[in-house]
């Protein structure tokens, strides 16, 4: 039992390891030749999870291989609290990401989203000025609206029948309610009565490919829209990750206990 919870311990923090220098590997890259904000903004995240990764997994090596107890105990205290802080941001997920309306119109295969839509952690943490200026940014710079003329035929029929993403579907064209007329996928012509609706968006939108719809409260909506499902994406991951760290945390008690066994044998071998 004890060559089997240090080897599952063991190879599992090998796993970690890899994973780790990958992460500082990425973070050292993006530092080196992240040209943009948008690429530079990974860098912290990067070094800190790979830097957290390396150390923790050279504790669980130490404490599994070298059967060391106080390596061993350090590295189930990190577990421990890594555990529980999954714990809190997987429930703190679920109740931010609450299910947004969306306003889905009929023979076209999007939906419309407002930041109403969302709670309003998500809409003051995001979508607030500073922020959202970098979003922005990094949307322009991404060419999110380039791909949508790449990608649907500018016959308005086919146009409105392929499904938008959430966040073309809310930077890169007018709101459907302003009843603007479409004549390419980033064109569209306004009527000479004016807009349809009173929606602040129908006056923000331009068809300067470097303004479009990205101030529009629609872009915000569909970029919230997105995060929400990756959020929800992540918690599911979470669950999982859990259930495995959990098991590898159980398995490096046994081991643990094994070492002290072990140690307490070895040091009776010379009383």
């Amino acid at each position: 039992m004890v060559r089997v919870s240090n080897f599952i311990v063991g190879f599992v923090n090998v796993l970690l390891l890899f994973l780790g220098l990958v992460s500082l590997s990425f973070g050292v890259y993006f530092v080196v030749h992240g040209s943009s904000h948008c690429e530079k903004v990974l860098t912290d995240p990067l070094l800190i999870l790979g830097g957290f990764l390396v150390v923790v997994s050279l504790l669980g090596l130490i404490g599994s291989l070298c059967k060391n107890n106080f390596c061993m105990f350090i590295y189930l205290a990190v577990m421990f609290l890594l555990i529980l802080g999954l714990i809190a941001f997987t429930v703190f997920v679920f109740l931010v990401t609450n299910p947004g309306a969306g306003k889905a119109f009929s023979d076209r295969g999007y939906k419309e989203y407002k930041t109403g839509d969302f709670s309003n952690w998500l809409q003051n943490h995001f979508v607030n000025d500073k922020n959202w200026n970098q979003i922005r940014s990094c949307l322009i710079e991404a060419k999110v609206c380039n791909s949508a003329g790449n990608d649907f035929n500018y016959n308005a029929l086919l146009f409105f029948k392929n499904t938008l993403p959430r966040i073309q579907a809310g930077c890169c064209k007018p709101p459907t309610p302003c009843g603007f007329s479409l004549k390419n996928a980033t064109f569209w012509d306004v009527p000479k009565s004016g807009p349809a609706t009173k929606d602040p968006d129908c006056l923000t939108w331009s068809n300067d490919q470097q303004k479009l719809c990205f101030d529009c409260n629609s872009c915000k909506g569909g970029v919230l829209a997105n995060l929400r499902k990756e959020w929800r994406s992540l918690a599911i991951i979470n669950v999982i990750l859990l259930v495995v760290l959990i098991l590898v945390y159980s398995i490096g008690c046994c081991a643990r206990r094994s070492n002290q066994r072990s140690n307490k044998k070895y040091m009776r071998g010379f009383a």
